[in-house]
């Protein structure tokens, strides 16, 4: 799911009627469990992208500093003698671990999103009781 998808279904489930209250007040279990699933979805797909990202980090240092089998230098050859301390210069700018990099990125700003969608549920209640008590404010009935 793209965070966009979830932003706008946050935006539809996050809306207050301020004349139901108590509906909304009764909805926040639901959808506490709804974010809770898709945080936990989210969260597991992080750990499988960070598995990948530190299976290819490793073979690809093992590419770069010439400890990798012969027969991957015969698929892709290297022929750079690089230094110790030119080898991250290298894997900062592999393609294929960018691409997992920038993959572990945005994954970690849904998971990021849903932690603070999840926060805001957890208070909801007490926004849905402080409006209830201000309409009896406003209504005269304190």
């Amino acid at each position: 799911m793209k965070l966009t998808d979830i932003q706008q279904m946050t935006e539809q489930d996050m809306a207050i009627d301020d004349l139901e209250l108590d509906r909304a007040s009764l909805d926040t279990p639901q959808l506490h469990n709804k974010y809770l699933q898709l945080y936990t979805q989210e969260a597991l797909t992080f750990r499988k992208i960070d598995s990948d990202f530190k299976r290819v980090y490793k073979s690809k240092w093992e590419y770069y500093t010439g400890k990798a089998d012969p027969e991957v230098y015969k698929a892709a050859p290297f022929d750079l003698k690089i230094l110790k301390q030119d080898v991250q210069m290298y894997l900062d700018a592999d393609p294929e671990l960018d691409k997992l990099q920038s993959k572990l990125i945005y994954q970690k700003e849904k998971i990021n999103y849903l932690e603070n969608i999840l926060k805001s549920l957890n208070s909801r209640t007490f926004h849905i009781k402080n409006a209830i008590e201000w309409k009896k404010f406003t209504h005269g009935t304190i």
